[in-house]
């Protein structure tokens, strides 16, 4: 286990979360930092095909920190977990560098067949307390997904996504695209447009306009029957008329 790895993470913990006050406390009361050590040490010994070593270890780091990550997991480097407690990584899945999960995190699968079955998660992504990321999907770079969500289709690189299952939601344009940055627990607190309420409206858009011309319609409608009507009735007119005698025309005398 390189010191470069513990150095570099402990900073990233001293740079992301304000709580902590100084390295030493990072290296004994962070739990997240404890179960990727461990986790360093049960992948070597699962890529040595001890596989039963592993799993032990694995499950020591869970009984120790709450947080279960499966020795055959790829953890890339200055991964953070905060908090910590009921995170879950699966097996064939494979996390980034500069990775944020919060806890009650799950990267799962939805298959029982053996391969590739969960999540991959590229470089500096968050993933809020509770959200769940399930099957074998790409999460891109950047990309934030908000506490609680359901993720279960692949999320684009710089996308947020929220709600069950996840959507996305807008931010910034499509002319500045948002900055990368940190946003705690994955979730947007800036003015942004819920993807819901974006339906709803854009759906009462197209009512206000249908029935806007559908009262356009009747109305041309209502407008032309009065005018064939008018012209129906000038044109019967006259046959009710008869026809008219004219002023020099004279009586015949009788004999």
């Amino acid at each position: 286990m390189s010191r470069m790895f513990l150095r570099e993470t402990i900073r990233a913990y001293r740079q992301r979360d304000p709580a902590a006050r100084s390295d030493l406390e990072v290296l004994l009361c962070y739990p997240g930092l404890h179960a990727v050590l461990l986790h360093r040490v049960a992948h070597w010994f699962w890529q040595r095909r001890l596989r039963l070593t592993g799993r032990f270890i694995s499950h020591l780091a869970r009984m120790a920190t709450g947080i279960e990550i499966h020795p055959g997991a790829t953890i890339g480097r200055r991964c953070m977990i905060d908090h910590g407690m009921g995170v879950v990584i699966g097996e064939t899945a494979v996390v980034g560098d500069d990775v944020y999960l919060y806890h009650q995190v799950t990267l799962g699968g939805t298959s029982s067949e053996r391969g590739k079955r969960h999540p991959s998660v590229a470089n500096n992504v968050i993933i809020g307390a509770g959200a769940k990321v399930l099957g074998n999907i790409l999460i891109g770079e950047n990309a934030r997904i908000g506490a609680n969500a359901v993720v279960v289709a692949d999320v684009p690189a710089n996308t947020t996504v929220v709600g069950i299952p996840a959507r996305p939601v807008e931010r910034g344009s499509a002319t500045r695209p948002p900055k990368p940055r940190f946003d705690p627990y994955g979730t947007p607190c800036d003015p942004c447009l819920d993807p819901l309420l974006g339906e709803i409206e854009r759906l009462r858009t197209e009512l206000t306009d249908l029935e806007a011309r559908m009262a356009r319609a009747e109305r041309r409608e209502t407008e032309h029957a009065e005018r064939r009507e008018t012209e129906h009735a000038e044109r019967r007119e006259p046959d009710r008329a008869g026809p008219r005698e004219t002023d020099h025309d004279e009586p015949v005398a009788r004999g």
